[in-house]
């Protein structure tokens, strides 16, 4: 038999040389199939790129939610710190919705990578199935919340008179149209789960896009369209998650790269929707004892004044803003953690996540150094009124001090719940934010009278705190035995 190379793997040895030999004309392809998504198989190609194929859409993602959240109070400020306050009272039941949204996003990512990895793509797409009528089950009871209630539940957060009688029409249409934001996260989440990260990222930009468009528009009024005021802000807001809802099931009908659903899915599969139930679970309860803990926060805040709670509403959209990045690279270690171990490669799974880790740390600090130079720089981007700059600025560069720990902490949660053990981070986040954060917050706000500072002081305590030991418990294993 001839030893001789084969036309083929001569031909094979050449674009070899060629691609080692342009790595520049490498690195734009790859972000272009990044962007375009691909159908790679991410538990057999190269693990820095299939870190590279699913993080660079996760994080183009995030960034322009980011960028939304970011823009819209920065229209919203311009109608005063009441405005402003109304905002982040509403956010504080939006983050018990938030928190049953993103535990089910867990718990679908988890399942649908799962079964990706396992090959079993017919099981992921009646999950997927599944996991949206369950988001739309979900969705009703917070409906009628806020369209019956709105008035008593911003009073029951101390609004204040100006909150009480403008703002409630906000908290109306947030909660009210509430299905958006659920289908958004959980559709998204079976795209992430799947490897169809371009796809979520797609739809965001459509969604936060047309957002950002009519933002100013509903708001303000523009030619024959009327000054709408802060109840504007919601309606471009529902008005733009709806597109993305629609352009979401067009998609998963029409099928992406990895996951499609036919006509004959659609039926009840009870034994499928009660595993995404009984995962999610966990997801569940660690986002509701996270949101919980903020809600207490907020009160504790809304009693010292609307002031306070604007500046620390601003703080966190800024927060929310450089931390997205971050969670889209997280966002990537659940898949490939969940596709991993479902192709029975837990030593890829966690070589993932450390090595993301390292990203986040890398790009965590980088933000943190902006925080503690420009903190009060950035607030005032927002707001021209002094007290809401010095009380947001200060909650900047509080977090300055422990910002590269954020970034561990995401992936190693991320890790937590892409694998399927949810139940993990709840525990840690009762312990952390329940009895620790809340009762340290209060005592260094009301008790000691640190007034704002109390609050941001214990929020830094407890969050570096569980940051470094989630990390310490990833670092034991006992993840890679999850079942889902």
């Amino acid at each position: 038999m001839s030893t001789e190379p084969q036309p083929d793997a001569v031909a094979e040895q050449d674009a070899a040389v060629l691609a080692e030999n342009a790595p520049t004309r490498s690195v734009w392809s790859e972000l272009r199939d990044a962007i375009r998504g691909t159908g790679a198989d991410y538990t057999k190609i190269p693990l820095r790129k299939a870190v590279f194929l699913l993080a660079v859409p996760m994080v183009l993602e995030l960034v322009l939610e980011s960028t939304f959240a970011v823009v819209d109070i920065y229209f919203v400020g311009k109608l005063g710190s009441s405005a402003v306050a109304t905002v982040g009272l509403t956010e504080s039941y939006l983050f018990l919705l938030y928190s049953i949204a993103m535990g089910l996003a867990m718990a679908v990512t988890a399942v649908v990578a799962r079964r990706v990895g396992e090959h079993k793509r017919e099981e992921a797409a009646i999950t997927a199935v599944q996991a949206i009528y369950l988001a739309l089950l979900t969705s009703l009871p917070f409906a009628v919340a806020g369209i019956v209630f709105a008035q008593d539940l911003l009073r029951l957060m101390g609004a204040d008179a100006w909150s009480l009688e403008h703002g409630y029409r906000y908290m109306q249409w947030m909660l009210g149209g509430n299905a958006v934001i659920m289908l958004l996260f959980v559709i998204n989440a079976i795209y992430r789960g799947a490897g169809d990260a371009a796809i979520a990222m797609r739809v965001l930009w459509v969604a936060n896009g047309l957002n950002i468009v009519l933002d100013p528009i509903l708001i303000f009024g523009f030619g024959p369209i009327p000054a709408m005021g802060i109840e504007g802000a919601a309606i471009a807001t529902n008005i733009g998650r709806g597109a993305g809802v629609l352009m979401q099931l067009w998609i998963l009908f029409r099928g992406g790269k990895h996951i499609r659903v036919a006509a004959s899915q659609l039926g009840w599969h009870g034994a499928i929707l009660w595993n995404i139930v009984r995962t999610s679970l966990g997801g569940i309860g660690q986002m509701i004892v996270a949101m919980t803990s903020w809600i207490f926060l907020m009160r504790i805040l809304a009693s010292i004044g609307s002031e306070a709670v604007a500046g620390a509403t601003i703080a966190i959209r800024i927060m929310m803003f450089t931390l997205m990045p971050a969670w889209g690279m997280s966002n990537a270690a659940a898949t490939l953690v969940g596709q991993n171990l479902g192709a029975k490669e837990p030593g890829r799974a966690e070589a993932s996540v450390w090595r993301i880790g390292w990203y986040n740390m890398v790009f965590t600090v980088a933000i943190s150094v902006v925080f503690f130079l420009l903190h009060d720089r950035l607030i005032a981007i927002f707001t021209d009124d002094p007290t809401v700059i010095d009380i947001g600025g200060s909650w900047l560069r509080i977090l300055s001090y422990s910002y590269f720990v954020y970034g561990w902490w995401m992936v190693a949660v991320q890790a937590f719940n892409g694998a399927g053990d949810t139940v993990t981070p709840t525990k840690i986040n009762v312990v952390f934010f329940w009895l620790l954060q809340i009762p340290l917050s209060y005592a260094l706000a009301i008790t000691a009278g640190w007034q704002h500072s109390g609050v941001f002081w214990g929020v830094f305590v407890s969050e570096t705190s569980v940051g470094l030991f989630t990390l310490w418990l990833f670092s034991r294993g006992r993840w890679k035995t999850a079942q889902v």
